[in-house]
């Protein structure tokens, strides 16, 4: 144990020594202790010792508290890590492979003009013996007030004929989205019933052009949002009146159960959805696709452990008479939350093909879907074909 007393630093007397029985020399009177332990100057430097080893302890304590503090957070954290790269481990279950129900997201390119027939034919031969039978075009921005102008797809009744002359049996959606007010003064406001209804009024514009059905993205968007299932219930009459299709792209799930409210007090964005809520909005729809990408995960087998896990929560979610697909990263950015090395398309449908065999390897109704086609590299088509299509 440390000795923490101060110690005495007055000088030892340098005056010799009386022999026994003698009277020593008499000295001049004493002065007063200045560097004594009974003197001010003995008290100041006891006291500066005292003041040192408090300081001491208190550096002790902080660095001590610091250390409690970095394992607290580090060790759930590796903990959590660790149980991803063991998920992405073993070998997926035969069979699970392309359903023929997959999706890509398209560029706006596709309705604005830059695109024609040369364009079309070259996606056709792209896209030919893939499970690909859903495109989501991008067709709005919608406005804030959930407006969407006209003026922003010219070209889709283009379209819209071609491919289903040039690409049978594949549907194309109206990719609506719009950032949403959630944690910033602008964007769309959900709350209010006006804005609603002028989503409402713009899916059915677009269904009115002649795409086969509606895809919402809205961002970001908070779990447990009331106003948004009122909405998707809104736009679902519509779409089943028409004979049309309802699909939404859905934030992830709680890697953890309750991570949304504990990251969104921390990083202020609370990103995932509880694995309840995202049931909710499953269930209002006919497809549901999963934004599984820009996770932070920064190795490839880490993002390939979280994208199994995050099929294995989606599927346990969704019921089986929705389409559930699950996001391949088509584009390549290196940030903080999308590393370019960590999140491929290799490792994502690994993932898949794990978090499917483990949790409902015979899902019908369930597909991958690709963001986004003018991004994609060969690389990016060749792992798609080769690790899921087959």
């Amino acid at each position: 144990m440390e000795d923490t007393e101060p110690r005495s630093t007055a000088p030892r007397s340098t005056e010799p020594k009386a022999a026994d029985g003698e009277d020593g020399p008499p000295g001049p009177p004493a002065p007063d202790d200045e560097s004594g332990t009974g003197g001010a100057g003995g008290n100041r430097d006891a006291e500066g010792e005292a003041e040192a080893t408090r300081r001491k302890r208190r550096r002790t304590r902080i660095r001590r508290t610091a250390i409690a503090v970095l394992l607290v957070l580090l060790v759930p954290l590796l903990t959590a890590e660790t149980a991803l790269r063991i998920n992405y481990m073993g070998d997926p279950a035969d069979g699970t492979y392309t359903r023929n129900r997959d999706a890509i997201w398209l560029g706006h390119a596709w309705v604005d003009g830059r695109k024609d027939d040369a364009d079309l034919a070259a996606f056709a031969r792209r896209v030919k013996a893939t499970g690909i039978r859903d495109l989501y075009v991008h067709t709005g921005p919608m406005e804030h007030d959930g407006t969407l102008p006209k003026s922003l797809y010219p070209r889709a009744r283009w379209l819209v004929d071609a491919v289903h002359r040039e690409m049978p049996g594949v549907r194309v959606q109206a990719f609506l989205g719009d950032v949403l007010a959630t944690e910033s003064p602008d964007g769309m406001r959900l709350e209010k019933a006006a804005t609603r209804a002028a989503v409402v009024d713009s899916a059915r514009q677009v269904l009115d052009v002649g795409y086969d059905g509606v895809h919402l993205d809205l961002e970001p968007l908070h779990s447990g949002d009331r106003n948004y299932l009122s909405l998707l219930d809104d736009v679902r009459a519509v779409t089943r009146a028409r004979d049309a299709q309802l699909s939404v792209a859905a934030h992830q799930i709680d890697p953890l159960p309750g991570f949304h409210s504990f990251w969104g007090t921390v990083a202020g964005h609370p990103k995932w959805w509880s694995q309840a809520f995202f049931g909710q909005v499953a269930r209002r729809v006919d497809q549901i696709a999963v934004m599984s990408y820009d996770t932070m995960q920064p190795l490839e087998s880490l993002y390939g452990g979280y994208v199994a896990q995050q099929t294995a929560l989606a599927l346990e979610a969704t019921p089986p008479t929705t389409h559930l697909l699950m996001g391949l990263p088509f584009y390549h950015e290196n940030r903080f939350g999308h590393w370019n090395h960590a999140e491929t398309v290799a490792a994502a449908v690994r993932g898949v093909r794990l978090g499917l065999s483990r949790t409902d390897a015979d899902r019908e109704r369930f597909g991958v879907a690709a963001y986004i086609d003018f991004a994609a590299t060969e690389e990016d088509w060749a792992s798609y074909r080769d690790g899921w299509v087959r």
